[in-house]
Parts: C-alpha cells; structure tokens; sequence
C-alpha cells in the first residue's frame, strides 16, 4: 500500500509568505517629542531613564529593535539652557566606547571616526569602533551623535559585522528641519 502526499493549501501559502518576509522592513520612526525623520528596520519598542549628561541628570529617551542579528537604535534628549553639544556629545560617545570596552587612550583616534552628515543638523559626528559586548561577543558599532536646537541625538547600529548597506539604509533617511 503506498501512501502519496497531499500538502494543505494553506501550507503552500505560508511557504510563500515566509519567502516573501525581508529581514529589514524599513518604516518610519514617529515620536511626536521631535522632528527627527528616520526610520527602522523593525517595528522599535520605546523607554526612558535618566542619565548623568552636562553636570546633571537628563531624560534620554530611546527607539530600539533588532533584525538581521543587527541592533538599531534612535536615542535623544532636551538638552538643558546651559549645556553645549560639545558638552553632551563628547560624553556620549565617550560612553558608548565604555560600553564597548574601547580603551579610553584610542577615543581620539580618527580611525573610530566617519564623515556622517544629518541634513539639519548644527553639529555631527561619526563613530565606528569595534570593541566587546557585555556578554563577551566581539561587537561593531556605527554611531551619529548630532545636535539641533534644544535637542541632542543619537542613531547607532551594533552587531558582531554591520553591512555598509545596510547602515547606508539607516542613517542616509536621517532629517531635521
């Protein structure tokens, strides 16, 4: 006796919908606290806390998601009447190559550097470093820190290798008015 296979039809439909699902699926990021344009590559979950940033504790409030093994993230805050961007972004770099484990004596490398460009922006700076996730992965970084107004930011996409493409695809989008 010879038993022939007869699939469902909805197995052939989950077939091809599983082979049409991208593994970046770009789309707008809204957060009506700012005029920030961009845009993620999954759908980002949100939170708040407070940081030590300019001599005092700030709200930084930040847009996260990960897909393709890559984490992305959008992050900013008001910046206080009295703190420059110099202030603040300098710090929150220096933050992230501690993160990192970047030794603090390679920070003014300009290797850990690229020419990033915000359109609207007053001031941008890139970082690119490699360095050591807290769970002892080696980890690569690509990072804008920039500033308009009131207002201090930062796009950044971590993973054990970022694709050029793929964080073209992520920062190019990157507006202010």
């Amino acid at each position: 006796m010879s038993m022939s296979f007869k699939p469902f039809p909805w197995l052939f439909l989950m077939l091809a919908l599983t082979g049409c699902s991208p593994t970046f699926n770009w789309r707008e990021l809204r957060d009506d606290a700012v005029e920030l344009q961009a845009v993620m590559p999954c759908k980002p979950e949100q939170a708040e806390r407070q940081v030590p940033m300019a001599g005092q504790m700030l709200a930084l409030h930040m847009h996260s998601c990960e897909a393709g093994g890559l984490n992305f993230a959008i992050a900013w805050m008001r910046l206080p009447d009295t703190a420059s961007a110099q202030a603040v972004l300098d710090p929150w770099r220096m933050a992230t190559l501690a993160t990192l484990q970047v030794d603090r004596a390679s920070a003014a490398d300009p290797a850990l550097s690229w020419p990033v460009q915000v359109h609207g922006a007053d001031l941008a700076r890139g970082l690119q470093a490699q360095g050591v996730a807290p769970t002892g992965q080696a980890i690569q970084v690509r990072a804008a820190y920039f500033t308009e107004g009131a207002h201090a930011y930062q796009a950044a996409v971590y993973g054990p290798q970022i694709d050029h493409e793929v964080a073209a695809s992520f920062f190019e989008p990157l507006r202010l008015p």
